[in-house]
């Protein structure tokens, strides 16, 4: 692919590598666009089974959006183009027919956390930790579709806890709460994987598809709520643009409610 996304096959395996390890594997636009369009290519493609989602190194599986994609914030079309990129991706992703798997080793925050929602299972590292900080750093907010997938796994009130109090979870508390599926020793944790993806690529593949399809249609909801408004009061204000200095300054933000 390129040198921010690799692409590995293992069989009927595709594994998806985001490798920005210095940057704690950070997306940018080009990169999230990139994603959907391998989503796109691997369900149309027969002879994959199983999609993996990693990140390079130990530090993050992906630690959300590249925060210099926001210095030049400044219109309603950014903000609204920037969070329809988001649905877009975490749509696809999660919208695929094949079963997906989360290998997170290292820090799934912000939108890493919801890219690893958008997969079916997550298997972590000890070490991994989750959530969506951004009341304490940027000041931004979620996309519907992110929020629903953090409610529909945990539970609304959990979800609301996490991202209210801007926690991380370590993988022990993330495991006890539904939103990790298993955690395993970092040493052993890309064997395990591994095993557990090809496990999936023997079994009926459309009992599988039929399966992710009836879940989605449980959990989904009725409809979700148009949310430019919150886009909007967010990305526009003054405190956003705030948390973008002072997240590349690594200082704390002031905020202001405004």
């Amino acid at each position: 692919m390129t040198d921010d996304l690799l692409l590995e096959r293992d069989g009927r395996v595709a594994l998806v590598t985001v490798n920005r390890p210095d940057a704690r594997n950070a997306i940018t636009f080009a990169m999230y666009d990139a994603l959907h369009d391998l989503c796109e290519r691997f369900d149309a493609d027969p002879e994959v089974r199983v999609l993996v989602l990693r990140g390079a190194g130990e530090r993050a599986f992906v630690s959300g959006t590249d925060i210099r994609q926001f210095l030049e914030f400044r219109t309603r079309e950014d903000a609204l183009a920037y969070e329809a990129r988001i649905t877009r991706v975490l749509a696809r992703l999660h919208g695929m027919r094949k079963p997906t798997l989360a290998m997170v080793q290292g820090d799934a925050v912000g939108g890493g956390l919801f890219l690893s929602l958008a997969c079916d299972l997550r298997v972590a590292a000890a070490h991994a930790r989750f959530g969506a900080p951004v009341a304490r750093t940027l000041g931004n907010c979620m996309a519907p579709l992110a929020f629903s997938l953090l409610a529909a796994t945990v539970g609304p009130v959990r979800a609301r806890n996490l991202l209210l109090t801007a926690r991380l979870l370590d993988a022990p508390e993330a495991h006890a709460i539904g939103l990790v599926d298993e955690v395993h020793p970092a040493a052993a944790l890309e064997a395990r994987v591994r095993e557990l993806a090809q496990h999936l690529t023997e079994l009926a593949p459309l009992t599988l598809a039929a399966v992710k399809e009836a879940t989605r249609r449980v959990t989904a909801p009725a409809a979700l709520r148009d949310a430019e408004d919150l886009v909007l009061s967010c990305y526009l204000s003054d405190d956003f643009h705030e948390g973008v200095r002072a997240f590349l300054a690594k200082r704390t933000p002031e905020w202001r409610g405004r």
